[in-house]
């Protein structure tokens, strides 16, 4: 295919004319599909000559090869032929496959895939012309392959701008730069409980691979993978990422992390590390809660994913997951808990403050990274700030964040020292009983004289529902260490 680059252009330019077709959320999931079944093709046609007797779960005329690619005779679909195909045919097919606990994960993963997908073109032409775009990709050839690999990134960085979809994109640069802190060693097994379109699973890959020396080593790094994603339009992006990087069985699911007891977890739920971004700001339903113990039952998501990787984490694995402001400072009962369990039973080793602004333009929320093992209580814990780069004011899509810009943090992390900025600490060290004497905040290393920004108003609800909770969580403490010290019992005035 000629100019790879403007892959993405061309299909937007030609979907744009498509009354069906309504912003970018829904162009990106119309391309998204088409794209899986391309490249799932390509996969099956590398089985079909690896396996003997390989048998596809697409029935013939649904695969591909056999009604997509327009072999320029004349006698592809297109129009209202082709329209009534795709609508009628071809997703009832795919969103009915039979699936048993026996199918095989690569085969599985097609009607998971399709579960909930949709085709929202209305004009047949036009999804000719679309289909074609997409078929002239070589995936056959290594070296266009490798750089549609650059494009779908391209395609999964839109995702920021494409309405409620943001959500599932961590940057590149954050997801990159918590593999190469993490190390990954070949044998290990990480995981994503809420997994996205698969940023920390390929940015662990790209880590691992540079380990890669023998044919077992291959075997490991094909099977070191394991991911959650409860939303269908992240999961079909997610599992068309994993095949496209050569994970030919991909251990991705398309399920709810948070509808299991966390006390059922065995040593075999476990895993080596665990690379997360939990979504937070975002509300579980009410019997989500019974899953976890009782003073653990938050009612914030991110603290509910924090229970889950603490229950999944092997003996002496490592994690690093990304968590909002509100967890440092709450003191509420549940994230109090949480952070309880976090410093008594891991090793709380490293927390970097991340600038304003990295999920721009999706969310304000300022963002830190938990840097923690299972190899004992936490004894002392590191707060490091990584400032704003020179030049920049924010982070934005034209202006993202880049790996270089953790270059302070990554230098800083070999050779830890404190370091005083102004009057404010940029890298400081605290004790754990430092910790528990201030209730478990860990608001520590903070950014000083930051103007005051204005929030979208959901999320400034949000912030002040946070606040507040932990404001009335610390009025409660102190009204009860008086009362204990006064000895008044307000129980008998209320009698």
């Amino acid at each position: 295919m000629s100019n790879i680059s403007n892959f993405v252009k061309r299909l937007r330019d030609i979907m744009r004319n498509d009354a069906g077709i309504n912003g970018d959320a829904q162009r990106i999931e119309q391309i998204a599909w088409m794209l899986f079944l391309k490249v799932y093709d390509v996969k099956e046609q590398d089985w079909d000559i690896d396996e003997d007797n390989y048998e596809s779960i697409i029935p013939e005329n649904c695969r591909w090869s056999n009604w997509a690619v327009d072999d320029r005779s004349g006698s592809a679909m297109t129009g209202d032929t082709l329209l009534n195909f795709v609508n009628n045919t071809l997703f009832p097919t795919l969103k009915g496959l039979n699936i048993t606990p026996e199918t095989p994960i690569k085969k599985s993963i097609v009607r998971t895939t399709f579960e909930d997908a949709n085709n929202y073109m209305k004009d047949g032409v036009l999804l000719r012309q679309v289909i074609n775009v997409i078929d002239e990709l070589d995936l056959s050839d290594y070296e266009e392959s490798h750089a549609f690999g650059e494009i779908y990134e391209s395609i999964l960085k839109e995702l920021q701008s494409a309405g409620s979809a943001g959500e599932f994109y961590t940057p590149r640069a954050v997801t990159d730069f918590m593999a190469q802190m993490i190390d990954p060693k070949v044998g290990e097994q990480m995981a994503d409980f809420a997994c996205g379109t698969g940023g920390f699973i390929t940015s662990w890959l790209k880590q691992l691979e540079k380990k890669v020396k023998t044919t077992e080593d291959q075997a490991a790094y094909g099977t070191s993978i394991y991911g959650i994603e409860k939303k269908q339009f992240p999961y079909m992006l997610c599992i068309t990422n994993m095949l496209l990087h050569g994970l030919d069985v991909p251990k991705v699911y398309h399920d709810n992390s948070l509808l299991k007891d966390v006390l059922d977890y065995t040593e075999d739920d476990q895993f080596d590390v665990i690379l997360m971004n939990p979504p937070y700001g975002g509300s579980e339903k009410t019997e989500v809660k019974n899953h976890f113990p009782a003073d653990l039952a938050s009612s914030e998501t991110a603290d509910l994913f924090m229970s889950v990787i603490m229950y999944r984490l092997k003996e002496n694995g490592r994690a690093a997951v990304i968590l909002p402001d509100g967890f440092l400072f709450g003191t509420d009962n549940a994230k109090v808990a949480i952070k309880k369990k976090l410093f008594s039973e891991f090793n709380l080793h490293t927390v970097i403050r991340m600038p304003h602004s990295v999920f721009s333009p999706y969310t304000s929320i300022t963002t830190n990274i938990l840097f923690f093992d299972r190899t004992g209580p936490t004894k002392e814990t590191w707060f490091y700030r990584l400032d704003m780069p020179e030049g920049y004011k924010n982070f934005s899509k034209t202006k993202p964040m880049k790996l270089e810009h953790f270059d302070p943090a990554v230098e800083w992390w070999k050779n830890r020292q404190e370091i005083t900025i102004d009057g404010f600490d940029k890298a400081k060290k605290y004790t754990a009983d430092e910790i528990v004497a201030r209730t478990y905040n860990i608001d520590l290393c903070g950014y000083p004289h930051e103007e005051e920004e204005i929030l979208p108003p959901k999320e400034l609800i949000q912030q002040c529902q946070e606040k507040r909770a932990s404001l009335n969580a610390d009025i409660d403490r102190i009204l009860a260490q008086i009362t204990e010290i006064l000895g008044i019992d307000l129980t008998e005035d209320e009698k």
